[in-house]
């Protein structure tokens, strides 16, 4: 069994590799994070210019018809590169379609969506840090929307919002909202990483389209958004381990590099040997979701528990290499600590999904 990556992956990954240490360098970061938005719609059009929008969608409404693996990995590079941006919430809101969607509803909204001119959200957290559905209170009840939503990414941006809310049968649905539509109420949040913005949307009776395919979309969604912000946690932490290693071949103490020092090489040499295998349980993860869809649920909550976990070590051990210009805002490492955080607590926290695991398990 081949456990790598083929030519065409390797190809993208280095292409969009390339894209962004040329496009997106970390002082167009932070120009960019420090815009209302965090949005450059000349950086969207350039990913959009690489297919990254679509990579999931399917041939036939205009996507790359490839699988979660391929958008794993752009999340990884993008994770890597701390770019700011809606990518996340417009992959989530384009898998929610996919997947939940009717034939006809993926008819009319996947075209514009793989372009990225359609750009995309979800609202599902709640109240209290709450990312259960089996416990969001949003209402969904003759044609429209009544409720809370916290933490949405880039509500202001986004064109739709995919929203996750029960219905008077008791179940919970995801719903297609228009950002125009009347009773609905975007309130910007302060939060900790700026290349990633999220908002606080209120629905009061406001217009909202069910979509009609099977009610395992949202899980499905929601496994899938595991998979991606682990990915996103990965090539987060491969970058500050270089960046911490690169830092220990070049400072110098008691005239030699802290390098040299032996409590620093086994801090860097366990920082790598915590990563390495990480990898290896994404891209699990990301092929149960695709090829073994009965395991893919627990999977997905494993992965988003121990690689966000990792991250938060990663950015913490990379801080303390660095010593006090790690603690610094002209120096970039706290932006990666910074999107650490945002990992760690987006669709719940390591002890949620250790407990989901668990269940799933039968434990």
């Amino acid at each position: 069994m081949d456990f790598g990556l083929s030519a065409d992956q390797l190809l993208f990954q280095q292409t969009l590799r390339r894209f962004l240490a040329e496009q997106c360098p970390m002082t167009r970061v932070r120009a960019i994070m420090e815009t209302e938005t965090a949005h450059d719609l000349a950086l969207w059009q350039g990913l959009c210019g690489l297919g990254v929008p679509g990579l999931i969608v399917p041939a036939e409404h205009g996507g790359g018809g490839l699988e979660l693996l391929d958008l794993a990995l752009a999340a990884e590079e993008l994770g890597y590169a701390c770019t700011p941006g809606p990518f996340l919430g417009h992959a989530l809101a384009t898998i929610c379609v996919i997947e939940g969607a009717s034939e006809e509803q993926r008819g009319h909204w996947l075209p514009t969506m793989a372009e990225g001119t359609s750009i995309g959200t979800v609202a599902w957290g709640e109240a209290g840090s709450q990312w259960n559905p089996e416990h969001w209170a949003t209402f969904y009840e003759g044609g429209t929307l009544s409720g809370e939503k916290l933490f949405v990414p880039f509500a202001n941006v986004a064109d739709v919002l995919l929203v996750g809310a029960r219905n008077a049968e008791g179940s919970v649905r995801l719903y297609r909202v228009e950002r125009e539509a009347p009773g609905i109420t975007i309130t910007p949040l302060a939060v900790v990483d700026m290349t990633r913005k999220v908002q606080h949307v209120r629905f009061e009776r406001t217009p909202a389209t069910p979509l009609e395919g099977p009610p395992s979309g949202l899980q499905r969604a929601i496994d899938a958004g595991c998979i991606l912000v682990a990915a996103d946690a990965f090539g987060g932490s491969r970058r500050c381990l270089e960046m911490a290693v690169s830092y220990a071949k070049t400072r110098e103490q008691f005239g030699q590099v802290i390098g040299a020092f032996q409590a620093v090489k086994h801090q860097l040499a366990n920082m790598a040997c915590e990563l390495e295998p990480a990898l290896s349980l994404w891209w699990y993860a990301a092929h149960a979701y695709d090829h073994i869809r009965d395991q893919c649920e627990r999977h997905a909550a494993m992965v988003k528990a121990h690689l966000t976990d990792l991250y938060d070590r990663m950015t913490r051990d990379a801080t303390e290499l660095h010593g006090g210009i790690g603690f610094t805002w002209e120096f970039d490492l706290h932006l990666w600590f910074r999107r650490a955080i945002f990992d760690r607590g987006f669709l719940g926290d390591a002890h949620y999904h250790r407990e989901r695991a668990a269940r799933l398990a039968g434990w």
